[in-house]
């Protein structure tokens, strides 16, 4: 069969096909199509058919995309409401009280996304053991369903306190609000979270609900235009902690969805990481619109507990207690816009030009400059062949919008390009910093596998200014996030807040805590007795006294003492410190489930018709500053001949992207088609 993914990007719409039984890919890239981003899909899909693609062959359908990213940031989710335990209606509103932007005296809160006169108390209360305090007064919800009615909720959250701990109350509440407001999208903060923290838990129920009707919607309408299209199989969708789940699945905690095409990425970084035997791996996805990053470490994503949408160094964000992916992202894509701020200084991002009017030089109604303007002046990206040749160029509609920065900056207009390449490696460079040096960790340790539209084009400076081990261009780059689709599994993250002192009682304790975890794992895959489920397990941990603390792996077989050793090595990892003679406590269990299912293989390349003359297309002029307008070999990669160092400069194009090979480099492609580029030292 064929097993088909398609990533919704903020620019294109990207679609990988891969045929079970021939090993053959099909590929396809088309503009996205914000106003319904279906369209999008339908037409890579029509553009794969075209290639030989049969729909009916298809049977398995993966999907990611920004349909829950996108309703939170432009606040496009269904009226919500929040009911809450009585006391406690202005948790989202008090959140924590931190005040990053400390010296900005106008400074204000985030605005909750459940305006005050939607938030209800309900009479109830619960111990934090789970023990009934008050039981709760159901004939509270009468009048509150009636208020929802006159302000046409269509999603109603419920967190009461302490539901982590016990759920009868919300599971009560919720069933008797189903019964009064039918039609009415109705979740349990349970459902989501079994996490501490109210604020925190919450916030992830209220932005749940919110989107919710949304992704319903959504799936439903895609759903039915692929089955009129012929496409008639199991539909998945990319989740956030890099693994897939149905549609159905998703559909009940669309949270899960809110980094799901990164995350396809760091997915296919993963699978690209194992088959070249590096353990640490080191990502960027430079995409149309951002540029997104991660490590991986042991093979493994990095996993953010604390997540936080719309943070930033100035802002607090929104936190969600949902494990999502370790991604930095930042508005540095192919068609950031580039400009002269109020201060006379060159700034690019984090506007985007999108797919419509999309960069200057696409001839689509643009006029500012962006990133790729920028490289398309100074010669990286061919205007004939760029995106397959189905997106033609104007260089000269790149060159006029580039002409007023140039004007500014008293620079030629190839000096100004290279500004604004300038400006968007010092803000990639700081993002890659975040995920590795501040996270604790060496870039020089790490593989650098970089993806996107423009990733290549810019990956060997990038790599090599991070002293990277290698640089690395997997297959089709530009639609990798969708590759990264095919290589993830079912995956679910359960977590449940556990309290007690790290000794040899409480490991006995999580054992069991961590059976019961496995037994819901076996039900949600619901596969049967022959299903094949890994698990990964780990503890919340901090020392006795602290408030924030870190997950800490737990091995089978793991005594006091190794728990013990690893939890220091971690906290100073992490923290910088770790204080040997201090009580640890246990604060929480995480278990990592993942179902073993078929995923896309990196077979051999063909050796027919490869060979250095065979791939030469020609040569291009590129502007390099040191260097001027510089002839450079242009290579078609899809023909480079195998374990074959080629030195730079030289320009390496394929369908989706083109990979520049900087002075002082050499790019070779091994036996699965993957292609590294190495500095003259060995390095990347």
């Amino acid at each position: 069969m064929i097993r088909l993914a398609t990533d919704v990007g903020g620019t294109f719409t990207d679609l990988v096909g891969y045929d079970e039984r021939s090993g053959r890919i099909f590929e396809a890239k088309a503009l996205t199509t914000p106003e319904d981003q279906s369209g999008g899909v339908l037409d890579t899909i029509a553009a794969a058919q075209a290639g030989g693609m049969e729909a009916g062959a298809i049977g398995f359908f993966a999907h990611g995309g920004t349909t829950v990213i996108n309703a939170i940031t432009e606040r496009k989710g269904v009226r919500t409401a929040l009911v809450t335990t009585a006391g406690f209606r202005d948790v989202l509103a008090i959140g924590r009280g931190n005040r990053p932007d400390l010296y900005n005296l106008r400074f204000a809160s985030p605005e909750p996304f459940v305006p005050r006169h939607l938030r209800f108390e309900v009479r109830e209360r619960l111990g934090a053991r789970g023990e009934v305090i008050l039981p709760i007064v159901l004939d509270d919800l009468a009048p509150i369903a009636a208020a929802c009615r006159a302000e046409g909720v269509e999603a109603v959250a419920i967190a009461f306190l302490h539901s982590y701990a016990n759920p009868a109350h919300e599971e009560a509440a919720a069933r008797r609000l189903a019964d009064l407001l039918p039609g009415v999208t109705v979740c349990a903060s349970h459902s989501v979270s079994r996490e501490w923290r109210e604020y925190e838990r919450s916030n992830t129920i209220a932005l749940n609900a919110y989107v919710q009707p949304i992704i319903r919607r959504y799936f439903t309408r895609l759903e039915a235009a692929l089955r009129a299209e012929g496409v008639d199989c199991p539909y998945h969708a990319m989740l956030s902690n890099g693994g897939i789940a149905t549609f159905a699945q998703a559909t009940e905690r669309p949270l899960t969805l809110v980094e799901s095409g990164p995350a396809g990425g760091v997915a296919g970084a993963a699978r690209i990481g194992q088959a070249l035997g590096f353990a640490e791996v080191l990502s960027l996805d430079v995409g149309g619109t951002t540029a997104k990053c991660s490590l991986i470490l042991d093979g493994r994503p990095r996993l953010d507990t604390t997540y936080r949408l719309e943070h930033s160094r100035l802002w607090p964000g929104y936190p969600v207690q949902v494990p999502v992916v370790d991604i930095v992202e930042i508005g540095a894509g192919g068609g950031s816009i580039a400009g002269i701020d109020g201060r006379g200084a060159l700034r690019v991002g984090p506007l985007s030009a999108g797919s419509l009017p999309g960069p200057a030089c696409y001839g689509r109604g643009g006029r500012e400059a962006t990133v790729t303007d920028a490289l398309v002046t100074i010669g990286v990206f061919d205007p004939a062949t760029f995106a397959g040749g189905r997106v033609p160029l104007d260089p000269d509609r790149a060159r006029a919008a580039i002409a007023p920065v140039a004007g500014a900056l008293r620079l030629s207009v190839e000096d100004a390009a290279m500004a604004i390449l300038d400006v968007a490696f010092a803000n990639m460079i700081n993002a890659l910093k975040l995920v590795t040096v501040q996270r604790g960790h060496d870039p020089r340790d790490a593989a650098f596998v970089v993806s996107g539209g423009a990733g290549p084009a810019l990956a060997g400076r990038l790599g090599r200014e991070m002293q990277v081990r290698c640089t690395v261009i997997p297959p089709l780059p530009g639609i990798f996030s969708a590759w990264g689709m095919l290589a993830a599994r079912p995956r679910a993250d359960f977590r449940a807040t556990w309290f007690a002192p790290l000794d040899a009682a409480a490991l006995a304790g999580a054992g069991a805590g961590f059976a019961r975890l496995r037994a819901e794992a076996v039900a949600h895959f619901g596969q049967g007795e022959d299903a094949v489920i890994t698990f990964d397990m780990a503890l919340d941990a901090r020392y006795h006294g602290q408030e924030h603390g870190v997950m800490c792996t737990l091995l089978p077989g793991d005594d006091l003492a190794a728990v013990t050793a690893r939890f220091h090595a971690t906290h100073r990892q992490a923290y910088t410190f770790r204080l040997d003679d201090s009580p640890i406590e246990i604060t929480g269990l995480h278990l990592v489930a993942a179902l073993e299912v078929p995923t896309i293989r990196l077979a051999s390349v063909a050796t027919e018709g490869r060979g250095l003359a065979a791939s030469r297309k020609g040569a291009r002029e590129v502007w390099f500053r040191d260097l001027g307008w510089t002839p450079c070999p242009v290579l078609d990669r899809d023909r480079m001949p195998v374990a074959t160092p080629i030195t730079g400069p030289l320009l390496l194009e394929e369908a989706t992207t083109t990979t520049l090979v900087l002075p002082g480099q050499s790019a070779s492609l091994t036996e699965t088609g993957i292609l590294m580029i190495r500095e003259a030292d060995g390095r990347g």
